[in-house]
């Protein structure tokens, strides 16, 4: 079983992450952010990634610290449990349909950060979730994992499904990068080395 474990306490924030690549997309999320939780236990299920997080952060001041450090400790986690990445695919992309909603994520699991985000929500807020917090999570993962992140809207108005495609359609893309490929010898990459 492929396994991350990070604890990561700030003065902002105290998050425990745990998180398992081989699963089957059981999940225990709690941030204190309803919306933050229901888009997390979406990304578990749908990339079948067993996963318990726990955020007890600064949500008196805002949401911010809690979204973006959870983006980091969850990235470490992925990093870790990735581990040497011998035999992995490497590179994950699904187009995910949801209502309204036409939401494309595309993946390098490289080690080079990167994040082009391009998913315009109208919306300030779904329910206690500040909408633009969307790209602070995933930009703070790119980086924290080493992984190469594209995430386009294609269609959609609907705040609530936009972002529940973003969350889905990363799971579903990591879920394909992170499977292994018998036939790769070492890491796919001409280099040797990812």
């Amino acid at each position: 079983m492929r396994t991350g474990t990070v604890n990561r306490k700030t003065k902002e924030t105290d998050i425990k992450v745990n998180f398992c690549i081989d699963g089957k997309g059981t999940s225990t999320i709690n941030t204190g952010i309803g919306f933050f939780d229901h888009m997390l236990t979406g990304f578990a299920k749908h990339g079948f990634f067993d996963m318990e997080l726990s955020c007890s952060g600064d949500l008196e001041v805002d949401g911010h610290h809690t979204v973006e450090d959870c983006g980091i400790a969850l990235g470490q986690a992925i990093k870790e449990a990735a581990g040497d990445k011998k035999g992995i695919k490497r590179f994950g992309n699904f187009i995910l349909p949801m209502d309204d909603a036409l939401v494309m994520c595309a993946i390098d699991f490289s080690g080079r950060p990167y994040l082009n985000y391009d998913a315009k929500v109208d919306e300030e807020k779904c329910g206690d979730y500040e909408t633009c917090l969307t790209e602070e999570f995933f930009y703070a993962l790119s980086y924290s994992a080493g992984i190469n992140i594209h995430i386009i809207k294609m269609a959609g108005n609907n705040g609530h499904h936009i972002i529940e495609a973003i969350f889905k359609a990363f799971g579903k893309a990591l879920d394909q990068a992170l499977s292994m490929d018998e036939r790769v010898e070492g890491v796919l990459s001409t280099k040797g080395a990812l």
